[in-house]
């Protein structure tokens, strides 16, 4: 399926040196694929599909983390 094969690719995506533009689009598209993959797995109740929703998620969660910085 090709939605699960760009979810794929994005995990293997190098994450480093990025600028705060590329942080957000990563965030975004993170965000785009996790909802579509959420639409399928509402359907097929496949657990590999709910495996890569879980892996895209914490990837959002590191680049959101350094988006937002620390709190003082």
């Amino acid at each position: 399926m090709e939605l699960i094969d760009r979810a794929l690719e994005f995990e293997q995506r190098k994450m480093r040196s990025l600028s705060t533009s590329d942080r957000v689009k990563i965030s975004r598209e993170a965000k785009a694929l996790i909802l579509d993959l959420n639409q399928v797995y509402k359907v097929r109740k496949d657990e590999k599909i709910m495996d890569i929703m879980k892996r895209l998620t914490v990837i959002k969660r590191k680049v959101e983390k350094r988006l937002k910085g620390r709190l003082l």
